[in-house]
């Protein structure tokens, strides 16, 4: 079974890791089930692993934290859905390959919830959405937006961070950095396209769709 918390006040990015690195310990241990945290941050930078000093444009604009996750910069704050997934892939599969594609075939289901299709592009993390409104790429290719993001760690094959999905963030935040070390394409969100969905409404896709990926039921949200 799985332990969904819900928190309905920004969490401090801080806190959150802490508390991350203390359920991980708990669930490598057999003390704690799994858990999915579904959450929102104040505004902040998160550095990930392969993060490039250059792509942090401003960097007295928001805090910005070291993350310890693979990946490169991305954005944070209300708005946006953070899913922190704290699975023991011990019991999933020692596959990390597959994890990150559950991660993005869940991501994908649960906007298709919304009529919204994502897709996933090689050579560039997370989900993507066709604009076939704005203007089109040098090489006539319609153009894309990043709806959502993703970055795992795994601490013997437990995971912890997660995915991020833009629901109605403020998109000019996004300016202080280079998402994901990502120049040629921008940022949207399911308000942005046009959805007038809500966190809550993100919240029961995202359960909706969860069985369907992973193996393992919700148990209970807090």
């Amino acid at each position: 079974m799985v332990e969904w918390r819900i928190s309905d006040t920004l969490v401090p990015y801080q806190e959150a890791l802490a508390f991350m690195e203390a359920r991980v310990a708990q669930i490598s241990a057999g003390d704690a089930d799994e858990m999915i945290w579904l959450l929102e941050h104040p505004p902040l930078y998160t550095a990930g692993t392969s993060a490039k000093p250059a792509d942090l444009v401003d960097p007295d604009r928001f805090p910005v934290h070291e993350a310890g996750r693979g990946g490169q910069y991305t954005y944070h704050g209300p708005g946006q859905r953070i899913a922190y997934v704290m699975l023991d892939l011990n019991k999933r599969g020692r596959d990390v390959r597959q994890f990150v594609h559950q991660l993005e075939t869940w991501v994908i289901a649960a906007l298709a919830e919304f009529n919204v299709t994502g897709a996933i592009r090689e050579g560039r993390v997370g989900v993507w959405v066709t604009r076939p409104e704005k203007p089109r790429s040098a090489d006539g290719t319609l153009a894309e937006d990043k709806i959502a993001a993703i970055g795992v760690k795994l601490r013997r094959w437990v995971s912890f961070h997660g995915i991020s999905i833009n629901v109605d963030p403020d998109l000019s935040h996004f300016e202080g950095i280079v998402p994901c070390g990502i120049r040629d394409h921008g940022v949207t969100s399911l308000v942005d396209l046009g959805i007038p969905a809500t966190m809550a409404d993100l919240d029961v896709a995202l359960a909706a769709t969860f069985a369907r990926t992973f193996a393992g039921k919700p148990a209970h949200a807090r």
